[in-house]
Formats: C-alpha cells, sequence, structure tokens
C-alpha cells in the first residue's frame, strides 16, 4: 500500500467510526439481547439439540445459581468417556466422533470399523498438497485450513448434493482429513514464512487422530504413546460443546440457509480463530510469557498476584484488563475440561521437570478469580477454563504455538459435523433474529449540493 492509499484509508476509517456510534443506553432501552445473552447471563434459547450439553449453573426465581460444571456428549459425562478409554487403553477421539455423530455407543467391532474407515479417508485428493496447499501457502494455519475446507468442494464429485447421506459421507471425510490438513498447512508455513524445511509424510490409516497428527507435523515422525494418548485426551475434550458456543451456533445459521457442507464447515473455522472463541489458547500462552518475563520470582506468591492485579488494572500484558484462561459463559465453579486437563498437566509437569512452571500456572488459576471479582464487583464467579492448561499441554508435547488453536478444529470439526446434520434434519427455518434500526430516514442529497 502507498502512502496515499494508507491516508486515504486512514481518513475513511475516521468516517466510519464517527458515522457507526450506537449509543449504549440504547441497548437498554429496546432490551437488546447483546451475544445473545439475558440480562442475567444466561443464553437466549435459539434451538433445541440432542448432541451435548454445557452445565455450568440452574436458574431458580429467575437468578443463576452456580453448580459444578459437566460436559454431555449424547447424554454420557465426558468424565466417563474419558474413563473409559483409559481404562482400556486406547485412544478415545474416534469413539467420541461415533457417538456424536450417531447418538450412541459403538461396539467394539462397530468402533474398529470406524476407525478403519476413518483411516482410509485421510490422505488428501490426488494433487492437492500441491496446488491448494503449496501453492497458496498462509502465515496464519486456521485460515489455510478454512482455505483447506473450501477447496474440498472442488474434488467433490457431488459437493450440492445435501441429503443426509451425502452430507454424511462429506463430514466424515472432512473428520479424517483435517489433522492432515493442518499440518501440511504448518509446513508449508514453516517453508515460506519461517524459512525452515518442510517435511510432507503420508498419515498412516492404522493410526489414530491424535497418533497421525504427531507423525506429521514432527521431522522424524516420532513421537511416545504417552504423547499421543495426552493429545488424544485434548481431542476428547473439544469435540463438542453445545450448540450455543460461536463456531456450532456459526454452522447451524449457515446451515440453515440450506448452502453446502464445505461453506457451512469453513465459516466454523473462521469463527473458531477468533481471539474470544478457540484463538483464546494463543492468548494465555502470550499471557503466561509476559507474566514470566515480568515476574522475578515465580514461587512468590505475593509478586505473581501483584503482576495479576496489574493485567485486570490494564496496566500489564495487552492492556485489555483481561486475564485470559479465566472465566467462561456457562462454566461457573469449575470447567471439567480444565480440570482433566490440568491434572494430566501436573503429571507431564513432573515427568519434565517443569513444575515450576506448572505452579505458576496454578496461581493463575488461584488468584484470578477473586483479582476480577474485586475489579468488576458484578457477582459473576468465575472459574479457569480449558485455554488456561490446554496450550501448557501442548507446549510440553513440543507442539509449536501455531498449531494450538487448529488442534481445536482438528477435535470440534466432530461436534460441528453433528450439528450441520442436526440442522438439516431438525432445522428448517432459516436464522432471521431482528436488528433495530436507529437512524432516521433522511431526505436524499443531490451530488451537486453536498
Amino acid at each position: 500500500m502507498t502512502e496515499s492509499e494508507s491516508l486515504f484509508i486512514g481518513r475513511l476509517s475516521v468516517l466510519a467510526e464517527r458515522n457507526d456510534p450506537i449509543d449504549k443506553s440504547l441497548y437498554d432501552k429496546y432490551d437488546v439481547k447483546r451475544g445473545l445473552r439475558n440480562a442475567n447471563g444466561t443464553g437466549v434459547l435459539v434451538g433445541l439439540t440432542s448432541i451435548g450439553d454445557v452445565v455450568g449453573y440452574e436458574v431458580q426465581d429467575g437468578k443463576k445459581i452456580a453448580i459444578p460444571g459437566r460436559l454431555v456428549y449424547r447424554g454420557y459425562n465426558i468424565e466417563s468417556l474419558v474413563k473409559d478409554a483409559e481404562a482400556h487403553n486406547q485412544f478415545g477421539y474416534e469413539q467420541c466422533v461415533y457417538l456424536l455423530l450417531f447418538g450412541e455407543l459403538p461396539t467394539q467391532a462397530e468402533l474398529d470399523h470406524f476407525k478403519a474407515y476413518l483411516g482410509s479417508l485421510r490422505q488428501l485428493p490426488d494433487n492437492f498438497t500441491e496446488d491448494m496447499i503449496m501453492k497458496a501457502p498462509s502465515a496464519d494455519i486456521m485460515n489455510k485450513l478454512a482455505r483447506g475446507v473450501l477447496a474440498s468442494y472442488s474434488y467433490d464429485p457431488n459437493p450440492e448434493d445435501r441429503s443426509l447421506s451425502n452430507v454424511l459421507r462429506q463430514c466424515i471425510e472432512l473428520v479424517a482429513r483435517f489433522s492432515t490438513l493442518a499440518a501440511y498447512g504448518y509446513q508449508a508455513k514453516r517453508r515460506y514464512y519461517d524459512g525452515k524445511s518442510m517435511y510432507i509424510h503420508n498419515p498412516l490409516p492404522e493410526l489414530s487422530t491424535a497418533e497421525n497428527f504427531l507423525r506429521l507435523i514432527r521431522n522424524n515422525k516420532a513421537f511416545t504413546d504417552d504423547e499421543a494418548k495426552l493429545l488424544d485426551l485434548a481431542l476428547i475434550l473439544h469435540a463438542e460443546h453445545g450448540g450455543g458456543n460461536n463456531s456450532s451456533l456459526t454452522v447451524h445459521v449457515v446451515s440453515s440457509a440450506d448452502t453446502d457442507t464445505y461453506s457451512a464447515i469453513g465459516a466454523a473455522v473462521g469463527s473458531l480463530k477468533g481471539r474470544r472463541h478457540g484463538g483464546a489458547n494463543i492468548q494465555v500462552a502470550e499471557m503466561m510469557d509476559d507474566i514470566k518475563e515480568n515476574v522475578k520470582d515465580w514461587s512468590n506468591e505475593n509478586e505473581v498476584k501483584a503482576y495479576l492485579e496489574k493485567i485486570a488494572n490494564k496496566e500489564a500484558f495487552n492492556h485489555t484488563g483481561l486475564i485470559y484462561g479465566m472465566g467462561h459463559a456457562v462454566y461457573t465453579i469449575n470447567d471439567p475440561r480444565a480440570t482433566l486437563l490440568r491434572d494430566k498437566a501436573a503429571k507431564l509437569a513432573r515427568e519434565k521437570g517443569l513444575e515450576e512452571e506448572y505452579n505458576l500456572y496454578k496461581m493463575v488459576e488461584k488468584f484470578s478469580p477473586d483479582i476480577l471479582y474485586e475489579k468488576h464487583g458484578d457477582g459473576k464467579k468465575i472459574c479457569a477454563n480449558v485455554d488456561l492448561y490446554s496450550g501448557f499441554v501442548y507446549s510440553m508435547l513440543n507442539i509449536p504455538r501455531e498449531l494450538f488453536t487448529p488442534i481445536f478444529a482438528i477435535s470440534r470439526i466432530a461436534g460441528w459435523s453433528a450439528h450441520r446434520i442436526e440442522e438439516i434434519v431438525a432445522g428448517g427455518k432459516i436464522y432471521r433474529p431482528a436488528y433495530k434500526n436507529i437512524f432516521a430516514e433522511r431526505e436524499y442529497i443531490p451530488i451537486e449540493k453536498r
């Protein structure tokens, strides 16, 4: 952009900002549900789902009452799914995919057949890697992933068929290929943006999603079973989170317009990239870098607490006043995903000699609720969310930071697919909420009189 173009855009930006302010009092006047949330913080009911449930409070006499958090997939508590995978020493993500798509737990024979089918689909179509990834690399892998999803339309022999069987076929292919798309997008980014070597390994059909992903992002293709099982846990925990989370709602909204599968899923990837959604795990990692750089003694609780207060007061880090990894729209007492990851992180931190850093994360979780309550005084209880510990776990697995949010997408494609199918089967009405126009009509001014 030339200097004159930059100045022109700058002037237009000032004009746009000046002409689009909305008095915040008008939101109360017209009872606007900002963020589709009621005044008491509960979500506006816009749909029904049988896929997943996110439980963090009960409503009694119009007030939210905090209760321990639960995450439920098709009626099953997530903790039961995790325990079952651990008890049988199996990778559990593929079972979660089956459950979310088909509504019931598979038998061992059904699960084995489904895993084999997923494995057979992990390779990208012929020439896709060269033409759609290597020839158009992206500095941000989430954007590359979204473009990969949209490009898949061109390689689908029947992309516009909205029948249930065809949509299910498309979704299963995307579930199988998301890890490959993300890994290859990362390799292209390494080569063209980081000036590093690029390694394009073939996925192996007999490996799980977690195993294949680690194989594809590492130059030597090596990983341990413990590493893959920990990543598998993260995939289980991120696979679904109810119909109201931003990216799943995006799937419902876009699907309700009767568009194709790739358009709906591509839009969901764009939503998940956002820093208020899946991109929050990157914000946590950057915040923790800042804390580690500015707190001299990580074991000194007073020093850590004082710096967290500076962050909350917009005096440190990115000056937003947000302590990333803390708070959730639904969970109040605890986020069950954060609890499960925290426990696994403790074990891995001991093994890797990173207990001091782990304890720093624990202090952020310990002090932040009171600091933010004193700052805002809104009576809202908050807890650590899954983003506080997910990035720490990924970093201990030597997974590059730019892959943190793509891992979220590799997992959540399962829930997105289930929600797309649900919208097609049970929706039947395009989303069309109301917006109140507050700009009065006026006489048109001919150009010679302006």
